[in-house]
């Protein structure tokens, strides 16, 4: 009996050699290298299959480009319009509520008035700036010219440190103006555009709701929010605001805290004073109400949340057609294509590189498909930004997640087809007319 060598030993190679990762290796490149010759053979049938993802994914970042971009765009209102680390007492502040809700806190709630706003004016230490916000409308004349319906807003003149104020031409209320009830005005760009052009305004007279005041200034141009200008304002002292109107409407109060991490610290101070002012025991709810201006950015975030988890889903339905559709596809590949099967398989192609091939193939085509719809995105973003006021925000959350999902379903499409070709009979292939 002749010795056996160790040359005659057949021993398994195991798969992390180094031989078996190159042979893994050629195959991948071999089945991508089919794949992109089959799309590239038929152009027109590959660009129709492509349609579905290509609009699948664009619908999906275009549509969370303009979700992300409406909260961008409400929040930076928001901060413009009730600032940063500000809240707001009132005799009802809190938003999303319900009927009962309102109804019950309009209840059990007091009106403010002007000694509550001047009591925590001397006695909150911590509050950057104090500004009331009564509002009315009004019609402005100036001789036969008529702006209708001006939003009048009586204010201090802590407005400017509470929200933004650009004043374009003369100048903001001073505190002598509000102290001594003076017949002043700051107007919006709107009004002094229709009742006065281009010239200088500062110092005219305008009669607002029939009274004169005289002009101080003039606001820089905001534009609109949501189709609603913000150029028809006219800010005068509430001193006078409540000669004009009456001290029975309740005042609404903004107050500025020195920082975000002083907000609750400031919050309670100015609690402690209004409860203070109307006399409330210790278990006495508060028959006031506060709320911050996170409070409002919180709920845009939320609102704008629910927006997306409603809608993301419903756009993604269009890449499962699109998924459909490169399945159908793929068997009618499989079918065309049996022969080539038949002599890859004849020739050595073992069943896992005839599924690698036509996986390769789906996938590439919705890679493909993935790539054009953000080319797509990317273009409707660019006109709706340009058409709209809404700045189209796309984040790499939505990108990812359009190319992730189209990526996915193209495997998961081209797994029946990929399955389908791997066990055809390299036989009955090559018979198959």
């Amino acid at each position: 009996m002749s010795a056996t060598t160790v040359a005659d030993l057949e021993l398994p190679i195991p798969h992390s050699h180094p031989r078996i990762r190159l042979r893994s290796l050629a195959a991948t490149w071999e089945a991508f290298k089919i794949a992109v010759d089959s799309v590239w053979s038929h152009k027109l049938r590959s660009v129709l299959t492509l349609l579905g993802v290509i609009i699948g994914v664009a619908s999906v970042v275009t549509v969370g480009g303009a979700i992300e971009g409406l909260e961008y765009y409400v929040k930076d209102r928001l901060v413009s319009t009730f600032g940063s680390n500000t809240f707001i007492v009132a005799r009802v502040a809190r938003i999303n509520l319900t009927y009962e809700e309102w109804e019950k806190l309009s209840k059990r709630n007091k009106v403010l008035h002007s000694d509550d706003l001047r009591a925590v004016e001397k006695n909150c230490d911590d509050c950057e700036a104090v500004t009331p916000m009564l509002r009315n409308r009004a019609d402005v004349k100036v001789g036969s010219k008529i702006f209708y319906d001006a939003n009048v807003q009586g204010v201090s003149a802590d407005l400017p440190k509470i929200q933004q104020i650009d004043v374009e031409e003369g100048r903001f209320l001073a505190n002598f103006d509000v102290e001594h009830a003076r017949y002043a005005a700051i107007i919006g760009a709107d009004i002094r555009d229709q009742l006065f052009g281009p010239i200088d305004v500062v110092g005219k007279e305008i009669k607002v709701g029939g009274e004169p005041f005289t002009i101080l200034g003039v606001e820089k141009r905001n534009g609109s929010f949501f189709g609603q200008s913000l150029d028809t304002n006219i800010y005068i002292p509430y001193t006078v605001w409540l000669k004009k109107y009456g001290t029975r409407r309740s005042i609404e109060m903004r107050i500025k805290a020195p920082s975000a991490e002083s907000m609750v610290g400031t919050q309670d101070k100015v609690r402690v004073i209004m409860r203070g002012r109307h006399k409330l025991r210790p278990n006495q709810e508060d028959d006031f109400d506060i709320l911050a201006s996170e409070a409002i950015q919180q709920s845009v975030g939320q609102f704008t949340g629910a927006i997306a988890a409603v809608v993301t889903p419903i756009t993604l339905i269009s890449l499962v057609v699109g998924g459909i559709v490169i399945m159908n596809i793929m068997l009618v590949t499989v079918t065309e294509r049996t022969k080539e099967v038949g002599m890859r398989k004849a020739v050595g192609a073992r069943r896992k590189d005839i599924m690698l091939q036509f996986l390769i193939e789906s996938a590439l085509l919705s890679s493909f498909g993935g790539v054009f719809g953000l080319l797509l995105a990317y273009g409707l973003s660019m006109v709706i930004r340009s058409t709209t006021p809404i700045p189209m925000t796309i984040t790499i959350g939505y990108i990812l997640l359009a190319l992730v999902t189209s990526g996915g379903i193209g495997l998961i499409s081209g797994i029946y087809p990929a399955h389908k070709a791997a066990k055809l009979d390299p036989i009955v292939a090559l018979s198959r007319d």
